[in-house]
């Protein structure tokens, strides 16, 4: 949705997540047409860009809405996650993270592993990065 090139460690995040959420936006839960891995704290902070508790899966919809509505976006992760979760985020989304290609190729390999165990074990819970 930004102008923040997207790599093959993104990529394979944004699959862990929709497949974590049972590709079902978990404000609406529509199944059909664009689900979209959201961030809750944008993609330009690194420190959370490639946590999965920082990500849910929304429609095109309810993404564009909650994007436009910060304050009700963050009540609604409150209602779904808690306040510690979200106590919890802003700590991390306030850490500094610096990459290069090696660490995002890691991310990557990370995420890709993880999205093929979980497509070959249903049970496989998928395990974040960081």
């Amino acid at each position: 949705m930004s102008g923040i090139k997207r790599e093959a460690c993104d990529k394979w995040f944004s699959d862990c997540v929709r497949h974590r959420d049972g590709h079902t936006c978990l404000d609406c839960g529509k199944t059909e047409g664009q689900l979209d891995c959201a961030h809750i704290y944008g993609r330009a902070k690194k420190s959370t860009r490639w946590s999965m508790d920082n990500a849910v899966t929304l429609c095109r919809g309810c993404h564009m809405r909650h994007t436009e509505h910060p304050i009700a976006f963050h009540d609604w992760l409150v209602r779904l996650w808690g306040e510690g979760h979200m106590n919890l985020l802003r700590e991390k989304a306030g850490a500094i993270l610096k990459t290069n290609k090696i660490l995002r190729k890691e991310i990557s390999d990370h995420y890709r592993g993880e999205i093929r165990r979980a497509e070959a074990d249903p049970a496989h819970e998928i395990v974040s990065w960081n």
